[in-house]
């Protein structure tokens, strides 16, 4: 499995937000704070909880009710800032090291399960570290960087 100090590490770091546990009344709070009462409503008819949060995606919103470009662009940054989730890259290259996992550990928890109901934090980090990335070379030769591959200082 993966090196124990830097899951350590990794576990020590990270702080699992709040809203990825909300009730549909908490987000339907949080959208009313964020400036947008009026879409309370669109997101209580559709049961979005925290799990729910997590998955919405700008694409999801029109279907909702929720049209106007700029509330999407709005909404959607704020649920990314407010789980501290990465903005989507649909065209990431696979040489890339694997996302973070606070952003992995999320989408799995915001599937359900009785499997996925036990899974905690520390324990996602010891079975995803062990699938270790590693970068790939160039036809150069050389070894690709890239920032998240080096968690520790």
């Amino acid at each position: 499995m993966g090196d124990l100090s830097h899951i350590y590490d990794v576990c020590l770091s990270t702080t699992i937000p709040n809203a990825s546990t909300w009730t549909v009344d908490d987000v339907c709070q949080w959208i009313s704070d964020l400036g947008f009462p009026f879409y309370k409503e669109c997101m209580s008819e559709n049961f979005i909880d925290g799990k729910r949060l997590i998955q919405l995606e700008a694409s999801a919103l029109p279907q909702m009710g929720i049209t106007k470009f700029e509330h999407i662009q709005i909404i959607t940054k704020s649920i990314r800032d407010l789980l501290l989730l990465e903005e989507p890259n649909h065209k990431r290259t696979i040489r890339l090291p694997p996302r973070n996992f606070l952003g992995m550990f999320l989408e799995a928890k915001s599937n359900t399960g009785s499997d996925l109901a036990k899974l905690s934090f520390p324990r996602f980090v010891y079975h995803t570290c062990d699938r270790t990335w590693k970068p790939p070379l160039t036809n150069e030769g050389l070894i690709y960087e890239h920032e998240s591959y080096y968690l520790k200082d």
